[in-house]
């Protein structure tokens, strides 16, 4: 992710195969030692979270990527719809049966080609920033905005299995955009019981590890976070703690602190949002080791398991 404006490169040409991935230790985080001490204690199946557990698809939807270990070679590119701002219906039984999730996939694979548009800046309460930006890619040309909407689906489909009622800020049916602080509006009016941004970010090589932004109290302009601080940092540590325990990842190496949390007031999505709200880099790009992870089918369901896991023990308190 780019949060200096939209001047990373856009996705280059790929080559060759991808490396083998290698799981990072995991770091703890705050809230989530309990979890993973248990989890530990009955042999990593999750059996001793308490909480319900999202369940993987057996066999991938129309929405949904397939999921197998030849994926690695060729990551998927993004499935577009017909509507993406439309919520499709919750199973009507689950446990989040009721509950509205909406699910912002970062940036647009067309982003790069519309730099006029994406420049214009927009009000996100603190100041004025672009409208969005490109987003980063591997080293290979395997974009953000490629891996964002891949997981998204793959979260759609288990959070959709547990009832909930997912809406999507975009699916790849937009030409570019929509603003930053469209997908917080987005959000806003569907009375989304929580929001997740998934996102990438582009550091340094040897630079690893995931971390999840939380919203800093903001109250100026068009922003008035003081609502959101609270439940947004609880739903920030549930999808930390679940991260850690279902992918294996350990948090930044390069900031949060080991904490794998960071709390930030210039991002429109946030400060604009009146609804429980995080981002979640899920890792490096950059890096030739997590990017290893972001470019396997297999690494990208267990996150997609890990981010739902956490909204879905956020919202059953």
């Amino acid at each position: 992710m780019s949060y200096v404006g939209p001047d990373f490169d856009p996705p280059q040409p790929r080559r060759g195969r991808r490396r083998v991935l290698t799981v990072g230790l995991a770091a703890l985080v705050p809230g989530a030692l309990l979890g993973w001490v248990m989890y530990e204690a009955v042999g990593g199946d999750g059996g001793g979270s308490g909480k319900a557990a999202v369940q993987p698809s057996q066999a991938p939807s129309d929405e949904t990527p397939t999921d197998s270990t030849t994926s690695d070679d060729k990551p998927p590119g993004p499935t577009p719809t017909t509507d993406s701002t439309s919520a499709p219906a919750g199973s009507g039984s689950g446990p989040l049966d009721g509950k509205v999730v909406v699910i912002d996939p970062g940036h647009n694979p067309n982003n790069f080609r519309h730099t006029s548009e994406i420049n214009r800046k927009v009000n996100i309460g603190t100041n004025w920033k672009e409208c969005d930006t490109t987003g980063t890619s591997t080293n290979d040309g395997y974009s953000e905005a490629e891996f964002t909407l891949d997981v998204a689906h793959r979260m759609r489909t288990l959070l959709e299995k547990q009832g909930a009622t997912v809406k999507f800020t975009q699916d790849g049916d937009r030409s570019w955009g929509p603003c930053v602080d469209e997908r917080a509006e987005i959000g806003n009016k569907a009375h989304a019981d929580a929001v997740v941004s998934i996102h990438a970010d582009g550091a340094g090589s040897g630079q690893r590890g995931f971390h999840v932004i939380l919203p800093g109290k903001v109250d100026e302009g068009a922003a008035n976070t003081g609502a959101i601080v609270a439940p947004s940092r609880a739903l920030g540590e549930h999808v930390a703690g679940s991260f850690v325990r279902v992918t294996g990842d350990a948090p930044s190496n390069y900031i949060g602190g080991g904490t794998g949390l960071v709390t930030r007031k210039d991002l429109g999505g946030l400060n604009l949002s009146t609804v429980p709200k995080v981002f979640i880099e899920c890792g490096n790009m950059r890096d030739s080791k997590d990017a290893a992870q972001l470019t396997s089918g297999a690494w990208r369901q267990k996150a997609a398991q890990g981010i739902s896991e956490g909204i879905v023990s956020f919202l059953r308190g």
